[in-house]
C-alpha cells in the first residue's frame, strides 16, 4: 500500500535551496529523498532536520546527469513510500567565468553545465512521471535562474542552460498534462555557500551589494524564501502549469553586471 505521506524528491538538496526546500517539505508531512552528489555530511544533516519533522527519508548519492542515478532515486522512493508526488529539479552546476573572457569556457564546460542542468532535469522527470501518471496527480518545480531570462549569470554557459531549462519545463508542461504540473523559478542572486564558494570575498560583497541596490525590494533572497516559492507551486497552484516565475526581488527590472570569479574553476 502506498504511504499516507506524500512523497517528494529533491535533488541536488545537501545544501542551499534544495535543503531548504527538502526542510520545508518535510514540516508540511512529506517524506523526502535528498539527493547530493559529494556533500554527504550536509545531506546527512539535512536529513536529521527532515527526520526532526517527522519525515521519513532516503539519503540518496548521485549525479543527475548519470540517468542511472535519476532512475535510482525514482525506485527508491517507489519501493520506499509506493507513490512520487513532488519533484524538486534543483541539481546545478556552473563554471564561474568573465564575460569578456570568451576563451575561458570550452565546449567540454558547456556540456558539463548542460549535462546537469538540462539533460538531468529532464531524465529526472522521466523517470519520475509514470508513477505520477499512474496515480492521477504530480507536480514538478525546476529551480531555474533569473540569469536564464537576462543573460546576466556565473557564466554564459549557466545562463543560456537555465535559458533551455526554461523552455524544457514549457514543453514537458503541454505533454505532461492534465496529470502532471511542470513549473519553473528563476531566482536572482541567493546567499549560498555556492555563489560565495565561486567568488573571492570582497567580489561576494560587492555582489550582494549591488544586487541587493538594483532590487526593488532591496535585498538578496535568501534558500528559505526561494524553498516557498517551490513549495507554492508544488502544492498551492492547482491551474498553474508552464509557468517561468522569475522570484528574484525584482532585479530583472533592473541590470546586475556579469559576475567575475577569482579563478577558473
Amino acid at each position: 500500500m502506498p504511504s499516507s505521506r506524500k512523497t517528494a524528491i529533491v535533488t541536488g538538496s545537501a545544501t542551499g535551496v534544495g535543503a531548504s526546500c527538502a526542510v520545508q517539505l518535510a514540516q508540511r508531512g512529506c517524506n523526502v529523498v535528498i539527493n547530493y552528489t559529494k556533500s554527504q555530511a550536509e545531506a546527512e544533516e539535512t536529513a536529521a532536520l527532515c527526520r526532526q519533522a517527522g519525515a521519513e527519508v532516503i539519503v540518496f548519492q548521485g549525479d543527475v546527469g548519470q540517468d542511472e542515478a535519476c532512475q535510482g532515486m525514482a525506485k527508491a522512493a517507489l519501493e520506499a513510500w509506493g507513490r512520487i508526488d513532488y519533484l524538486v529539479s534543483n541539481a546545478a552546476r556552473t563554471k564561474f567565468n568573465p564575460y569578456e573572457e570568451l576563451d575561458g569556457l570550452s565546449a567540454d564546460d558547456f556540456l558539463a553545465i548542460y549535462r546537469v542542468n538540462v539533460v538531468g532535469a529532464y531524465q529526472m522527470v522521466r523517470a519520475c512521471a509514470p508513477a505520477m501518471k499512474a496515480q492521477g496527480a504530480g507536480s514538478v518545480v525546476m529551480v531555474s535562474s533569473i540569469g536564464g531570462v537576462t543573460g546576466i549569470a556565473s557564466s554564459m554557459a549557466y545562463a543560456s542552460s537555465k535559458a533551455a531549462l526554461n523552455m524544457l519545463t514549457k514543453s514537458l508542461a503541454l505533454t505532461l498534462g492534465p496529470e502532471i504540473r511542470v513549473n519553473a523559478v528563476c531566482p536572482g542572486m541567493i546567499q549560498t555557500r555556492w555563489l560565495k564558494a565561486g567568488l573571492d570575498d570582497a567580489r561576494y560583497e560587492a555582489t550582494v551589494k549591488v544586487g541587493t541596490e538594483l532590487s526593488p525590494l532591496k535585498k538578496v533572497s535568501t534558500p528559505d524564501e526561494v524553498a516557498e516559492t517551490v513549495i507554492y507551486l508544488l502544492e498551492g497552484a492547482p491551474i498553474i502549469t508552464g509557468q517561468v516565475l522569475l522570484n528574484d526581488t525584482g532585479v530583472h527590472l533592473g541590470r546586475l553586471p556579469p559576475m567575475s570569479s577569482k579563478k577558473a574553476s
